[in-house]
């Protein structure tokens, strides 16, 4: 990556799709070179939920979406979006999205947007995790580590988000079930709907990884092939991400080669404003000695 380029403008540039046709979107990628020959997830979630909300009207936010990674999206082509419309309800409305590169689909999803309106309401509260005011940066820390340290290359670089990690990265982890994060965008935002296209991004920033935390000292990271396969977010209140929230990934289990992860995202007031969950391919390669 170029250090000079700022990552979050980079980010805020790639969710800007181009539009081809009404129900026709082209985005471009990230600059991420040397991160590896894929995309990443989280850009295609992000690309695919600003093209379905470019259908729909602005008072009219996404509640929830249901996704499949199809297979690995290549950085050095555009991804284009085709948008079904589905149904235009008196309250809900529904979009399906495919995500295409050379001609074959990589990413399919499922997205449900409602008008607002006011109801009933509860939530599980958050347990008390130190402040973002009380931590390190995560990129700092990164960078205090020796290179041999078994961390992703990604962490020592800019990134469009600020990351503190409740558990540092130099740390021991007193929970290897458990991965809590705090979180904010760098850049200003002005358009509204771009706060879920953000966060729909950093929902599988570290989410797939989760499933790794039990058993990283029993498998190194290089014997583990792992791959999101599907992803899915229930949006509960408004959020701004140019604020501090709380991303607590934690993984109940993991079975089959795959690894089962979950995350909430709260407010510093301790407002639930975002759930997902994902599942991930875990695959231990054999070792060639």
């Amino acid at each position: 990556m170029n250090e000079d380029k700022d990552p979050a403008e980079d980010l805020l540039q790639a969710l800007d799709l181009e539009a081809i046709d009404s129900d026709i979107f082209r985005g471009q990628n990230e600059d991420r070179k040397g991160m590896g020959p894929r995309l990443f997830g989280g850009q295609v979630l992000g690309q695919a939920l600003a093209a379905a909300s470019r259908t729909v009207d602005e008072d009219r936010p996404c509640h929830s979406l249901h996704a499949y990674f199809l297979r690995p999206g290549s950085p050095s082509t555009p991804v284009l979006y085709s948008v079904d419309r589905i149904r235009d309800g008196r309250s809900f409305t529904t979009r399906r999205i495919v995500a295409v590169q050379n001609g074959e689909a990589i990413f399919s999803m499922d997205v449900s947007f409602q008008l607002l309106e006011p109801g009933l309401e509860h939530q599980i509260d958050t347990t008390g995790f130190p402040s973002p005011d009380e931590l390190d940066d995560d990129m700092v820390v990164a960078r205090r580590l020796p290179k041999s340290a078994p961390i992703s290359g990604w962490a020592r670089r800019a990134r469009p988000f600020e990351l503190k990690s409740v558990y540092p990265l130099d740390q021991e982890r007193p929970d290897n079930n458990l991965n809590p994060v705090w979180i904010r965008f760098r850049n200003p935002v002005t358009d509204k709907r771009l706060h879920q296209y953000l966060l729909a991004y950093a929902s599988d920033m570290g989410l797939v990884s989760t499933a790794m935390l039990p058993h990283r000292h029993d498998v190194p990271r290089n014997q583990l092939q792992m791959a999101s396969l599907d992803h899915a977010m229930w949006f509960h209140r408004e959020f701004e991400m140019t604020d501090w929230l709380i991303y607590i990934k934690e993984t109940p289990t993991a079975a089959a080669s795959r690894g089962f992860n979950r995350g909430s995202f709260y407010t510093r007031d301790g407002k639930l404003v975002c759930s997902t969950i994902q599942e991930g391919l875990m695959r231990v390669r054999e070792d060639d000695t």
